[in-house]
Formats: structure tokens, sequence, C-alpha cells
């Protein structure tokens, strides 16, 4: 066995380049950002239950919740095609 570690290997980071170095992490959340975007698609499709007078606001609603899907799915696919433009 080796007496270094996986820590030792990694490359210093500069705090100043990425402050949160300083505690151990700098990463994302891929997958949660896109859980919580389509939490809020349905979220936002469930302002659809009330007590709504005109039919404008419904298509509103339905326009920025089809515009929000959109984008998730144009990321999905981006995302998965990403490795094939290089």
């Amino acid at each position: 066995m080796s007496s270094s570690s996986e820590l030792d290997k990694r490359p210093a980071v500069d705090p100043h380049d990425e402050p949160s170095a300083e505690w151990g992490w700098h990463g994302t959340f891929p997958k949660g950002i896109k859980i919580a975007g389509w939490l809020s698609v349905l979220a936002t499709f469930s302002l659809l239950i009330g007590n709504h007078h005109g039919r404008t606001e419904d298509i509103w609603v339905i326009a920025f919740g089809v515009g929000m899907a959109l984008l998730l799915i144009w990321d999905q696919v981006r995302s998965r095609t990403s490795w094939r433009k290089r």
C-alpha cells in the first residue's frame, strides 16, 4: 500500500480562483438542477387550478410552462450530444 492518499495527489487550487476550495467543495448539482426545473414546470401548471375569470391568464401560464419544459428538453438533448461535437 502506498503511504500517499488521493488527497495528496490532487493539484492545488488557488482560493482566489475558486473561493469554495477552502472548505472542500466546488462542484455543481446537474441532476438537482434538472429535478428543480421539472418541479418548477409542475408548480407552474398547478397555477391553472383556481378561480380564473378569463382565459388570458391560462394562456400565459401554459406558454410559460411549455417554454420551461422545452428549455429543459433542449438542455437534456444538448448535454447528451455535446461529447460528439468535440
